[in-house]
């Protein structure tokens, strides 16, 4: 009886750990071992190690990946906290729901990578579409990704092919969703068929619903 009233006891600290786990940033490093704050808290970390519920699965090259409660964020030097974990809310829903705004667009906040972001509902681009000003505030490493050349009304620009690891609307998260990142000024991320064609659309005057197909 013993054992058990402690093994609970142990679970409810997990979970409690767990809880606490949501605002993380990298704010330095010191040798191997990372700089990350932690709910406000300055906690230093070594690869490998978990804090306060935060696993520090690698660091290099100015970012700093993290892990907490199985969902991994890429942390950019000296960025803005970011939530990860269960403090986020449930992504296990299936369904999206969107009134259209003034000029009968669709316009939602979401988050790509576990960043925040506005999102512009776009049947006719091709891609989750985003500035460079934008991949930059994220922390999204898009040199890495494939040069291509973007056909815009203005002419052809420079952008990169990139595969997002998560695009999420409101508790749907959708994975490995193909982007592109354009060499020019965008008001928006446009919320293209690369995250849409996910989705069973249909529109009821000025409302979207959007039915996660797999």
């Amino acid at each position: 009886m013993k054992a058990l009233r402690t093994a609970i006891v142990v679970l409810m600290a997990l979970a409690g750990v767990s809880a606490m786990a949501g605002d993380v940033s990298f704010t330095g490093s010191l040798g191997n071992k990372a700089l990350l704050m932690i709910n406000g808290t300055p906690r230093t970390v070594g690869v490998g190690a978990t804090v306060e519920g935060v696993r520090l699965v690698s660091m290099s090259g100015g970012q700093a990946v993290v892990e907490v409660g199985g969902q991994r964020q890429t942390l950019v030097l000296g960025g803005s906290q970011v939530r990860v974990g269960g403090s986020g809310g449930s992504s296990a829903g299936s369904q999206i729901v969107l009134s259209a705004g003034s000029g009968g667009h669709f316009v939602t906040d979401g988050q790509i990578n576990g960043r925040t972001v506005r999102f512009l509902v776009d049947t006719g681009a091709t891609s989750v579409s985003m500035a460079v000003a934008d991949a930059e505030r994220i922390g999204l490493n898009y040199k890495a990704g494939r040069p291509v050349q973007l056909n815009t009304a203005n002419g052809v620009v420079q952008g990169y092919a990139v595969m997002l690891n998560s695009v999420r609307v409101g508790n749907v998260e959708i994975y490995n969703v193909q982007g592109v990142v354009a060499a020019r000024e965008m008001p928006f991320i446009l919320l293209g068929n690369s995250f849409l064609n996910r989705f069973q659309m249909k529109r009821e005057n000025d409302q979207l619903t959007l039915d996660k197909r797999f």
